[in-house]
């Protein structure tokens, strides 16, 4: 059994994953903290883990989590790079979900997030864990920086294209939405019911920080710089993200349909669906699948890719539970087999 840490529990993401570790054969959940809620009951504050998660939110104690085997972060940026280092160290695997990590170059990393890294000498030595393209790196890992959401779905969306050189790299475009639980479990004007409900609305169109995470990303698919533009929407739904991308293509001779088929034909948690396919977020809803459609409307030269996973699990804590499998050995399905919900 795997003695596994987290540190912030009382996060959207951070309840996701107790809820997925709570089910996991090969999992004893041994430490779970929060500064402010310390000595409440986990099941207390999540009902829904009553019965599965007995134990309490502890202050972080850094002995404690070192004798954890893996100790995932499901914090703010900025909290990993200060405490990962001693983990790391003492010989624990890390599998931080926030940015602290994401991005190789630090000058980057500062200029998007707004502060100095505590821990720059690791940004190197992170291996950024999307599954699809990074499983032999993930494997031998120490230290794994889990993708963001909406680059998660981005980069699954154009991955087949880019690995076969099919599209142009210099103006790609990303519209995507989100359901409103991506911007965390906090109070805010802009998430609550009344301002969110019945309203649609795009943000962060002059830059918002998954974009050089997507960008670097892409870049590495396609052996080369990109051009991309990537505009994120708030839309009225608890959970999901929507990800329409668009490209021109190199050449119209390719069965764009067979390409993907072929790429993610042994990925348990991409689904391929028919030609004319439209993918709803609603059929990922819960689960760790990313559901992709590819399009070439009228036969011309433009290909549209439709991709959505649930921002909370394929987007996060489930993306984070399957590195986490592919890191120890286990088979990959381990803990994430469930089915979407519906409705």
């Amino acid at each position: 059994m795997l003695k596994v840490g987290i540190v912030g529990g009382t996060g959207y993401t951070g309840v996701e994953l107790l809820r997925l570790l709570a089910q996991h054969p090969q999992v004893e959940l041994t430490v779970i903290t929060s500064r402010s809620e310390a000595g409440m009951a986990v099941a207390d504050m999540f009902p829904s883990l009553r019965g599965h998660v007995r134990l309490k939110f502890t202050a972080p104690d850094p002995q404690a989590l070192a004798a954890c085997d893996v100790v995932f972060f499901a914090t703010p940026n900025g909290t990993a790079m200060q405490m990962a280092p001693a983990l790391l160290q003492a010989g624990v695997r890390v599998i931080d979900l926030a940015a602290d990590y994401r991005l190789r170059e630090r000058a980057t990393w500062e200029q998007w997030y707004g502060m100095t890294h505590a821990s720059p000498e690791y940004l190197e030595q992170a291996v950024y864990g999307l599954p699809e393209v990074y499983r032999a790196a993930v494997r031998e890992a120490r230290l794994v920086a889990n993708p963001g959401c909406y680059p998660t779905a981005v980069q699954l969306g154009w991955l087949p294209l880019l690995e076969a050189g099919l599209i142009g790299t210099a103006h790609l475009i990303a519209d995507c939405k989100s359901g409103v639980s991506g911007a965390g479990r906090k109070a805010e004007i802009g998430t609550l019911m009344c301002e969110a409900s019945d309203s649609f609305k795009a943000y962060g169109v002059s830059g918002h920080r998954h974009l050089p995470e997507i960008r670097q990303g892409l870049a590495g698919m396609a052996k080369g710089a990109v051009g991309l533009t990537f505009v994120p929407h708030l839309t009225p739904m608890i959970r999901g993200i929507h990800a329409t991308l668009y490209a021109r293509l190199k050449r119209t001779d390719v069965d764009l349909q067979a390409l993907y088929e072929r790429r993610y034909a042994g990925e348990p948690f991409v689904d391929v669906m028919a030609a004319g396919s439209h993918p709803e977020t609603r059929s990922v809803r819960g689960s760790n699948i990313c559901r992709i459609a590819v399009h070439r409307p009228q036969g011309g030269d433009t290909v549209v890719v439709l991709a959505v996973i649930d921002n909370l699990v394929k987007g996060a804590a489930g993306q984070a539970v399957h590195n986490l499998n592919i890191m120890h050995g286990l088979p990959e399905t381990l803990g994430l087999s469930g089915i979407a919900m519906s409705p």
